[in-house]
């Protein structure tokens, strides 16, 4: 069978597979979700061999510390990747849900009612844990998911993905619900990206070539999770024992993610005190900052900034710093430099805390609280597909019910048009 084959017949059965999944109860749907959890957990070790193959690779390649990092598997990870499974089932079901309900003056009651957007492909890399996550947020709305991993987690990847599938055909879900291209030849993906009349919706999670890629090259709708260039801004009112606390935790808590601050942003009134203060911390957890000629004046050791720097996402421990005027030219380098991801304000000023909300536009902004916050999981919403940062359909962390759309239900008594 040839490739084009192949992933035709897995499109196909994705498709057909709808039907049956989209009748699934929500108990049997949260049964699957805890025993894909167990298995899991009880299959931890498993997971953590296939994961080294891949750490192998990724170091003989000479893949960057940063690409490692947001390979790797663990045990508190796969633990992360289980509670997020048990979290997703313990959610309300989407599906079926009466979004609102009205009747007109003819006597007909019209409703919205949520309904799954169909067949989703999910173009990722790198990190293992999307493949349990998609999964369990698919199963649970009532999609059929296609995932393609990429070539660095393919060890990974299949292992996660054939234990979850071995667990939910024994429980009853149909075949061809939960299906993985096992290829890395990037062939694949331009394959699927022309399957229009079987695939409603790709996700591309991965870098900015990758999502340039896809959306190039697809006839099928895409929702763009790009990447994040997030910032914080330390207003002249902060509190600077909380600006260094949050700063400290959106830069080096995890660097390698989408929702890490990559530019901070200082009011020039505390600059000369502030920039010392967190400099020292940067400097213990191994931070190198590339600043403006202003904040270069102050921290005389650090790197000097190009233009280019702010318009990066660096997904390591690396920093872009700036010390602005006011507020305005705050806001204002966000909208030039900013990807619309997550952005922060730390600040005492009620007024400015409230600008900074309403002039910000961005999927999430915060006042007082770190960019790390930007997740699935956080937001209460067991885990999520990624953080699209379109504008139409979904904005933010993409859970459950990002993943319906709707139909309109129409009850009448024998009314006609006239």
């Amino acid at each position: 069978m040839s490739l084009e084959e192949e992933i035709l017949k897995i499109a196909q059965k994705a498709k057909s597979a709808l039907p049956e999944l989209s009748l699934l109860s929500t108990q049997v749907k949260n049964h699957v979700l805890e025993k894909m959890a167990c298995g899991l957990r009880e299959n931890s070790q498993k997971l953590l061999e296939a994961n080294q193959k891949d750490l192998k690779l990724g170091r003989d390649k000479g893949l960057s510390s940063a690409f490692l990092e947001r390979l790797t598997l663990n045990e508190r990870r796969i633990e992360e990747m289980a509670e997020s499974l048990k979290e997703i089932a313990k959610l309300p079901d989407p599906v079926g849900e009466v979004i609102e309900t009205w009747k007109r003056p003819n006597g007909l009651i019209i409703a919205r009612v949520r309904v799954p957007i169909g067949v989703i492909g999910i173009i990722y890399e790198s990190r293992p844990n999307v493949t349990a996550d998609c999964i369990g947020l698919c199963l649970k709305s009532g999609n059929s998911v296609i995932l393609r991993g990429g070539s660095e987690a393919i060890n990974s990847n299949l292992a996660i993905f054939k234990l979850v599938h071995k667990i939910t055909i024994a429980e009853g879900v149909p075949e061809g619900a939960i299906q993985m291209i096992p290829t890395s030849e990037r062939r694949a993906v331009e394959i699927m990206l022309g399957l229009n009349e079987y695939i409603n919706l790709i996700i591309p999670r991965g870098g900015e070539s990758l999502i340039r890629e896809v959306t190039e090259k697809s006839k099928i709708p895409v929702i763009k999770h790009y990447k994040g260039v997030c910032h914080i801004f330390v207003d002249e009112s902060a509190d600077l024992d909380m600006a260094v606390k949050v700063c400290l935790n959106a830069k080096v808590q995890r660097p390698a993610t989408c929702n890490a601050m990559e530019t901070m942003l200082v009011h020039k009134n505390i600059a000369k005190k502030f920039l010392p203060l967190i400099f020292q911390e940067f400097k213990k957890a191994g931070v190198r900052i590339k600043g403006c000629a202003r904040t270069k004046k102050i921290l005389k050791d650090i790197e000097l900034a190009s233009e280019k720097d702010f318009y990066t996402e660096w997904l390591d421990l690396i920093l872009s710093v700036k010390i602005v005027e006011s507020i305005e030219e705050a806001i204002s380098h966000i909208a030039k430099y900013g990807t619309q991801h997550s952005d922060a304000i730390i600040t005492e000023d009620r007024q400015n805390a409230f600008r900074f909300l309403r002039e910000v536009d961005s999927s999430a902004v915060y006042v007082n609280a770190s960019t790390r916050f930007t997740d699935g999981y956080q937001f209460g919403l067991g885990a999520e597909m990624g953080i699209s940062t379109e504008r139409i359909h979904c904005r933010g962390p993409m859970g459950l019910r990002e993943l319906t759309t709707y139909k309109y239900i129409i009850l009448g008594n024998g009314q006609i048009r006239t």
